[in-house]
């Protein structure tokens, strides 16, 4: 298979200082992770080392050799975030030492399964004592997933058993887990630094999906953009490199001093940064005097290439953790971080400061909120792998429909691959669309129940106002569902109209089961009002009147009158002044043969032939003017 179909997996050392991690590393690889003057004057190693492993069946994987010391744990955490294979070294003179149980601890919380213990120095000891540190080892892995983990005999020096540290190493890569990884690239910045001739490079191993030649990249943290322009993976240059590659990539339009270590390079809009997240927690006392951990301690968080502090709230009341327990929490961070679900992260205690567990991303933002209720049964699914079936079940205890873009913010995934993994549950029938030109996203029950919500709004308003057809779109939007936007609104009355449970009468929302009733008593208005504009002829009184006459509301007595001017029948002066459509075409009548004198005519003239009071006539005449019927010169009125 391909390097794109197939990732390579990274293997990452760990073990105590000078138990010949970097040895190890060199005998494998024929490379000498340590580069700086001061690793190799000391003969320790202080940063991140990176080499390429060749295997026995020619497969080829990244090697991070990380540090031992005691005062190099942080570098350690960045080293093994994006391990897929742990080869844990340990001396034979020395056996288990402290960072060694600091070491397997980080491993255990970044939940890397698979691990290869290599026992080195054998040349400095005696067989018995070989086997008598190999029993020692299986003990200290037994209550650990490492409890069968392949324990190797090697030494550095003289070359024994380092092959079969090689074979080990392949054995172990066929049964690692596949890592889940977001489609879109992701690359935390280990080193960043500027190639004349090239501009601005950065270093470290890509996280997920793949980087291209061309392609445009982001710095997540501030949103600036760059291009690649040159990538070499182990010093070799190449057109593309992918999840598990350790790259150098050269960037375009950023200057060295828009990125710096801690930052995450990555597919624009892939991941967003986050001021918390949701997650499997696990607290793992190394200390050993057995502490347990209380909810809302503050402590280091450490994720990709950048550690900031934030505080641990255990969620459903949990109180406290002993060592080795976990729970579902949510951590409060004081700067953001770019979390992604199914990251892995360390956690550090506060002062003094040692490895205290870590755990899995499930939400990288979540609301504030310690109570999971129906989120619990999301993150089940997540930790047993059934990210789709979380997805649905996400849906299902949401608030309110969601784009696809909400749900990957959601999750901390690019919006493409959710936008798949939510049009693959569509056509399975799991969930359901909402709306065309913005796409929501939401579940047969949820849709029932903002259904059920419309119609039973609908049907109160029509039981207190019968004659009412309906309401105002808003009204009923604030009324019965304002968690919904407007958008979101329209989308479920479209669908509520088409499913025939409500009808639509100039822009007014109703129950379609009321509307004969409310068409009936529109009628009935209708013919009452105009019966009164006959009956009053010259002389009609104000809408109000004739509603409270009619004994109308004034809302309905509004539309019948909207509707006597549609057909026709009535004509606005102005106000609420209206004349029977008869009557006032006599009036205009009248007004024309007076006005179409060479004279023209006064008001007294016009308002004697209209048989209206002047008060009735000012506006009656106004109107006229404006219709261009009549043109007023001076005081007098001409026929236009």
């Amino acid at each position: 298979m391909s390097e794109a179909i197939n990732p390579n997996l990274v293997l990452g050392t760990a073990g105590h200082i000078d138990h010949g991690k970097s040895a190890l590393v060199m005998a494998l690889t024929g490379k000498d992770p340590d580069t700086l003057e001061e690793e190799k004057k000391r003969g320790i190693t202080i940063e991140l080392g990176w080499a390429q492993l060749e295997l026995p069946d020619g497969r080829k994987m990244t090697v991070v050799d990380v540090p031992g010391h005691e005062k190099f744990v942080r570098q350690m955490i960045v080293g093994a975030a994006g391990i897929d294979v742990a080869l844990l070294v340990i001396a034979a003179d020395d056996g288990v030492m402290p960072q060694t149980v600091e070491h397997v601890a980080v491993l255990q919380t970044l939940g890397i399964e698979t691990c290869v213990v290599a026992l080195t120095k054998i040349d400095l000891v005696d067989d018995d004592w070989v086997d008598l540190v190999k029993e020692d080892i299986r003990t200290f892995l037994q209550n650990t997933p490492y409890a069968d983990a392949r324990i190797v005999p090697c030494s550095n020096r003289t070359g024994e058993g380092v092959e079969d540290v090689r074979r080990a190493i392949a054995e172990a890569c066929d049964e690692a887990p596949t890592p889940h990884r977001i489609a879109a690239m992701r690359q935390p910045v280990h080193h960043v630094f500027s190639v004349k001739g090239v501009g601005t490079v950065v270093t470290g191993v890509v996280w997920s999906g793949a980087a291209h030649i061309d392609d445009v990249v982001e710095v997540v943290s501030s949103g600036k953009k760059g291009r690649i322009r040159t990538i070499q993976v182990h010093g070799e240059a190449k057109e593309e490199a992918f999840a598990g590659n350790c790259v150098a990539m050269g960037l375009g339009d950023l200057k060295k001093s828009d990125v710096k270590t801690g930052d995450f390079i990555a597919t624009p809009g892939a991941v967003r940064m986050t001021d918390r997240f949701d997650c499997y927690f696990t607290y793992i006392d190394t200390s050993g005097v057995g502490i347990p951990l209380v909810s809302g301690t503050q402590m280091h968080v450490a994720h990709g290439s950048k550690e900031v502090l934030g505080r641990v709230l255990f969620a459903d009341e949990q109180v406290q953790l002993g060592s080795g327990q976990s729970c579902y929490a949510q951590i409060r961070l004081e700067e953001p971080l770019p979390v992604s679900c199914y990251d892995r992260f360390i956690v550090r205690t506060y002062s003094p400061v040692r490895v205290a567990g870590g755990g899995q991303v499930m939400y990288s933002y979540p609301r504030r909120r310690t109570n999971l209720g129906e989120d619990r049964l999301v993150f089940d699914a997540l930790r047993e792998g059934r990210f789709g079936d979380a997805v649905v079940m996400a849906l299902g205890s949401a608030r309110f429909p969601v784009t696809a873009f909400e749900v990957a913010r959601l999750f901390g995934t690019d919006e493409a691959s959710m936008q798949a993994t939510l049009d693959e549950a569509v056509s399975q029938g799991r969930i359901l669309t909402l709306g065309s030109s913005t796409k929501y996203f939401t579940t047969q029950d949820m849709q029932d129940e903002m259904l059920g919500i419309l119609e039973g709004a609908l049907k109160e308003f029509h039981e207190q106002h019968p004659a009412e057809p309906g309401m105002k779109k808003e009204t009923l939007r604030q009324q019965c569902l304002p968690r919904l936007d407007a958008d979101r609104f329209d989308c479920l009355v479209s669908l509520a109209l088409s499913l025939g449970k409500v009808a639509l009468n100039k822009g007014l929302v109703g129950h379609a089961s009321a509307q004969e009733a409310a068409g009936k008593a529109h009628e009935e208005a209708l013919a009452a009002i105009a019966e009164c504009l006959e009956r009053t002829a010259e002389v009609p009184p104000e809408l109000a009147e004739i509603a409270q006459e009619c004994k109308l509301t004034m809302p309905l007595a509004r539309r019948a009158m909207a509707s006597l001017c549609e057909q026709g029948r009535a004509c606005r002066v102005t106000g609420d002044l209206f004349y029977d459509a008869q009557v006032m075409d006599r009036m205009k009548a009248a007004v024309a043969d007076l006005c179409s004198r060479e004279e023209g005519a006064g008001m007294g003239e016009l308002r004697e032939a209209m048989g209206i009071s002047r008060k009735r006539a000012v506006p009656v005449l106004e109107m006229l003017d404006m219709e261009g019927f009549t043109v007023r010169v001076d005081d007098r009125r001409f026929l236009k």
